[in-house]
């Protein structure tokens, strides 16, 4: 008779798998390496800014002026990541800056002073992305083509409304927010501005569920909808917010230009795109980062000042950029590959 011996009690054929870390860790760890290299490339600007031009580049002014001029384009690129990360794309926001600046510079708007202003620009710009909004989640319009109809619509009405006149601003209130004598502890009001739309974009996208319903959007649709998320209805709300920094933007460049102009806002859409992108944000959506595009705003802005101060050309300025572009976007490539 044959017997059958049982293996021992607590023994198995086969190892125990070994678990790796968490999650969590995993991509809290990609991300500071993501950070921790912009930084390091942001601080080889500054190195060279200051040894190429030192009593300009690192002068207190310039560094003010700096941070000032990254604020306009950086609330408008806090707004662009949501969409982005949603997988999404606006083309339309230097247009509907442009539009927005405009209209609140008009004679009729400055009439009710400094609250019409920032009024006028917030609701112009919220308008815009509603029509964004309609036509791409309850259209079914595809992103690229609504917004790039929203960019011509937008550039011709500012064009309609100025006549291709600048419209100076009048209200002492506006035009203080961009005076020395406004800023606190050395900060200009612009930047206090930029900075609270940053941690209010950061808080939203890593701690509520709007920001996580939006990433699931952009990871898949479709499963998003399987698991009971108005998928329409978030693309609507991303497009309002987009308008709305659009709107936050123009208010701000014309309380730093003191005038309303239909050229404002040129390029805009690029800038913000290219920054997302280099800060880590997926153009395919499910993923993106609001410190990363930050300091990728950060990083064109230094750029364009550094090449400013010395006297360089633009075209080289923006085939530096196009390096930059190409070179995030192939690091993402490699990095999604080998995850």
């Amino acid at each position: 008779m044959t017997q059958h011996v049982s293996p021992p009690r607590g023994g198995t054929d086969k190892a125990a798998p070994v678990e790796g870390p968490p999650a969590w860790r995993v991509r809290l760890g990609r991300a500071d390496v993501r950070t921790l290299t912009l930084l390091g490339v942001l601080a080889v600007l500054v190195l060279i800014g200051g040894i190429t031009q030192p009593d300009a580049f690192l002068d207190t002014r310039n560094l003010q002026l700096v941070l000032t001029q990254a604020s306009v384009i950086g609330v408008v690129t806090v707004g662009m990541t949501f969409v982005i990360v949603s997988g999404g794309i606006d083309l339309s926001v230097g247009a509907i800056v442009a539009l927005a600046s405009v209209w609140a510079t008009t004679v009729a708007t400055q009439e009710y002073g400094f609250v019409g202003i920032l009024f006028t620009a917030i609701v112009v710009g919220v308008g815009c992305g509603l029509v964004n909004g309609v036509l791409i989640a309850f259209g079914q319009m595809v992103p690229f083509i609504a917004t790039l109809a929203m960019l011509a619509s937008a550039r011709g009405l500012a064009l309609q409304i100025t006549d291709g006149r600048t419209q100076v601003v009048t209200v002492p209130g506006v035009l203080r927010l961009a005076e020395r004598d406004w800023y606190v502890l050395g900060i200009p009001p612009l930047v206090m501005v930029f900075a609270a739309v940053t941690v209010i974009g950061w808080l939203v996208l890593n701690r509520t569920t709007f920001g996580r319903r939006t990433v699931a959007v952009g990871g898949n649709a479709e499963a998003a909808r399987l698991a009971g998320i108005d998928v329409r209805r978030q693309r609507l709300y991303l497009y309002l917010l987009s308008g709305l920094c659009c709107g936050i933007a123009a208010f701000l460049l014309v309380s730093l230009a003191g005038s309303g102009q239909n050229t404002n806002g040129n390029l805009y859409e690029l800038d913000a795109i290219a920054a997302a992108i280099i800060g880590g944000t997926l153009l395919t959506g499910g993923r993106g980062h609001i410190v990363g595009s930050v300091l990728g705003v950060l990083i064109f802005t230094t750029i364009t000042n550094i090449f400013a101060l010395n006297n360089l050309q633009t075209d080289v300025q923006q085939i530096a950029k196009g390096a930059i572009i190409v070179a995030a976007v192939l690091v993402q490539r490699r990095t999604a590959s080998t995850h």
